[in-house]
């Protein structure tokens, strides 16, 4: 059946009339900064990944920050990041002149691949960042094991995927610190902002001072009846503090996350079970001891069965109205990691190849039926048209 012409964006965010009306109490409240809803949606939020604690920021950089800051990071450490992702994951190292050592990924997962991470390992290495790519979880064992036998601290960056898990166990509550993104394009968001969990009452007392200027506890209390004008710097601090106009849209979102993780879910098995038929794709492997939050959805061409490479790809796409991404051009390729760390194109072979022959099509929850096969039409259109 032929679907009528569509534009479908990339992405959407599933927002409405709940998350509306929420930030519209708060505002009628009067108080819009960090208070008494940042307090309820962190105490909601480590309930559902099953943390102790949950400490809302302002976004995940300002999460990872935190948790770098927490475990002592000091100039001239070394941090093991992964080489496909985001710049954030390894900027924050460079915040305490500390260098980020960046790892080749695993080519099922495209998540950190623990053994070449271990052959970076050095007397300097003080941490590793896992990256829970587009949503699928790390091999964690594998990163626990080597992070015990070199006294490392495991900061997992998970702005992908929340809700996920690892042999049952959610994100969120695996590592002694969890970096979470609500962002715009998110699973769950509140615009911007971010979360980190954590079990550990030293470093969540720690980060809660430090996302506000150092000051001491319950400093957002001194505008408040309940509080007091004096206040105490214990720390120079920063300003990370999430809001409660932003924790009051958490809120609504998280009490559908697991019903929106759910939709993603359909769409990608929607998309495989098409996709699969065509020897000139390769969609994406979630491993059985794991879930995925589905943030991402990646397909990867096998460019010796087209006459167009990925970029065409895209173009193609573009034109038919399927808006698409490309996650993440490997930090190496970038100027600054490049000419900073002395990179080349070559230096992480598995990233480079995968980079070349990945995109992200549309996968959130208020796409309709119609837009879904709309999309595995002109992707198999694509296809058909372009293939050798």
């Amino acid at each position: 059946m032929k679907i009528k012409a569509q534009t479908i964006p990339f992405h959407a965010a599933c927002v409405g009339d709940d998350e509306a009306r929420a930030a519209a109490d708060v505002i009628r409240s009067g108080w819009l900064t960090m208070g008494p809803k940042t307090l309820e949606f962190e105490q909601n939020f480590a309930s559902y990944v099953g943390a102790r604690h949950a400490i809302g920021v302002s976004s995940c950089t300002a999460a990872l920050h935190l948790s770098l800051d927490a475990v002592g990071l000091q100039q001239g450490d070394e941090v093991l990041v992964p080489t496909t992702t985001f710049t954030a994951t390894a900027e924050v190292v460079v915040y305490f002149k500390a260098t980020p050592v960046l790892v080749d990924v695993d080519p099922v997962t495209l998540c950190i691949d623990a053994e070449e991470a271990r052959k970076k390992v050095t007397s300097r290495t003080r941490a590793i960042l896992p990256v829970h790519f587009a949503g699928q979880p790390c091999d964690m064992d594998k990163i626990k094991d080597l992070a015990a036998s070199h006294d490392l601290h495991i900061i997992e960056d998970a702005a992908h995927s929340l809700p996920a898990s690892f042999q049952g166990t959610p994100v969120g509550a695996i590592s002694k610190l969890t970096a979470f993104s609500f962002y715009a394009t998110k699973t769950l968001t509140t615009g911007e902002g971010g979360m980190v969990t954590t079990d550990d009452d030293e470093l969540a007392d720690r980060m809660k001072r430090m996302r506000l200027h150092g000051i001491g506890r319950d400093a957002w209390k001194r505008y408040s009846s309940e509080g007091s004008w004096y206040y105490e710097v214990l720390n120079a601090g920063f300003k990370y503090n999430l809001t409660d106009l932003q924790s009051a849209i958490g809120i609504v979102q998280l009490n559908k996350c697991t019903e929106m993780r759910s939709l993603r879910a359909r769409i990608a098995r929607q998309y495989t079970e098409a996709f699969s038929q065509y020897q000139e794709m390769e969609t994406p492997t979630v491993l059985t001891d794991r879930e995925s939050a589905w943030h991402l959805y990646v397909l990867r061409l096998h460019l010796d069965q087209l006459k167009i490479g990925r970029s065409e790809f895209v173009d193609q796409l573009k034109q038919r109205g399927v808006g698409t991404s490309v996650h993440f051009i490997p930090l190496h390729m970038h100027p600054y990691y490049r000419d900073t760390y002395h990179y080349c194109h070559e230096s992480f072979p598995v990233a480079l190849r995968e980079y070349y022959r990945s995109f992200s099509l549309p996968i959130y929850p208020g796409m309709s039926p119609d837009q879904v096969a709309y999309v595995i039409e002109q992707v198999s259109e694509v296809v058909k048209q372009e293939r050798r």
